[in-house]
């Protein structure tokens, strides 16, 4: 089970866990933003300051085989063996390239997990899921590899832009849903404009908690470990269809959508109160702004769902809710009422 450091002394806490980790050779993946913003944080610290750095593009299009072979073949030509560890420090789009790379190359490396978005830190850098996308569908190719050790610092999340933050903090709305009242509360009622940052910093630390907690008792979703899909089977077809038109969003913005539609779903199968489905509704209204696409792409949408490596039988699989905290998984329904479900985000969202 990987181990995740709240940290208060990002270099400290890194030489540390360094000297914890019998390696050979040590090499730190970037991509081209994080190489500039967030590297500076550490690049005094004597073992990262030695380490091999590896620069990739920045963004979830290049989370691709390409951009892959890139960190492969900087591995293979500087020495790295079977016993060296790979520090990925970046985004969720990073650390899911970067453990990938890692768990593949010369059958599996360790490595370390630095997040340094919001999303990275309450999502990607946790759980040991690990890909990259592939003929236009959203993490196709993947292993479960944990990290060795994920490091969470709130000192990245200050340079954030407002998007990033939120497509962030659409992932522990999530978490607080298949969690508990109080969670779930927390989420909504935290103020997302004039964000305080040591309140956001224990925010985070308890969403984090509520994964870990999950993947621990069902590391290779098997069973309870699919309660974190709630949002995501809609989700990431609103993301794949927003690269498909040449609109890209980001991922968290499709999962609020997708957990507005997952929960009208819910309300209709499973009796998910009517209450709280309109109060998160109208927090991912007030906070999350739509892409736009009509009735015509409502067969994309259902093609790219057909498509979630979450199905079985070509069944489109959902996690739904019977209450907050109380989970369905793998619950089915027919193509007219996923539809109707995207008519109600569109209805009460505004897109």
């Amino acid at each position: 089970m990987q181990k995740v450091i709240k940290s208060t002394d990002l270099n400290k806490d890194l030489s540390d866990i360094l000297s914890r980790i019998d390696y050979d050779r040590l090499f730190i993946l970037t991509d081209e933003n994080t190489e500039k913003l967030c590297y500076p944080l550490i690049q005094g610290n004597e073992q990262i300051s030695k380490a091999g750095k590896i620069i990739i593009k920045a963004g979830d299009n290049n989370k691709n085989i390409e951009q892959l072979s890139v960190i492969w073949k900087y591995l293979s030509e500087n020495g790295a063996t079977r016993h060296s560890l790979l520090i990925n420090l970046g985004g969720g789009m990073l650390t899911d390239i970067g453990g990938f790379a890692a768990a593949s190359f010369k059958r599996g490396i360790k490595c370390i997990n630095i997040p340094t978005t919001l999303l990275g830190a309450v999502d990607a850098a946790v759980g040991g899921k690990t890909g990259i996308n592939f003929n236009g569908l959203k993490n196709e190719i993947g292993a479960f590899a944990p990290a060795e050790t994920v490091v969470i610092d709130s000192v990245f999340f200050r340079s954030l832009d407002h998007q990033n933050f939120l497509s962030g903090y659409a992932e522990m709305v999530k978490h607080g849903l298949i969690d508990s009242d109080k969670e779930w509360l927390a989420t909504l009622s935290f103020d997302t404009e004039e964000i305080d940052y040591e309140k956001l910093k224990q925010l985070v630390v308890d969403s984090v908690a509520v994964k870990e907690r999950i993947v621990e008792i069902d590391p290779f979703e098997k069973g309870t470990r699919k309660a974190l899909n709630l949002g995501h089977t809609i989700g990431h077809a609103f993301e794949s269809l927003s690269y498909e038109i040449g609109k890209p969003v980001q991922h968290g913005y499709a999962v609020a959508w997708g957990i507005v539609c997952e929960l009208y779903l819910s309300y209709k199968q499973c009796h998910f109160p009517k209450e709280k489905l309109y109060k998160t509704v109208y927090f991912i209204k007030d906070n999350y702004e739509g892409f736009p696409f009509g009735c015509d792409h409502y067969e994309d949408l259902y093609e790219y769902m057909k498509h979630d490596k979450k199905n079985e039988s070509n069944v489109i699989n959902f996690t739904l809710l019977s209450d907050v905290g109380k989970i369905e998984i793998n619950r089915t329904t027919d193509k007219e009422e996923i539809f109707d479900s995207i008519d109600f985000l569109r209805e009460s969202v505004g897109l």
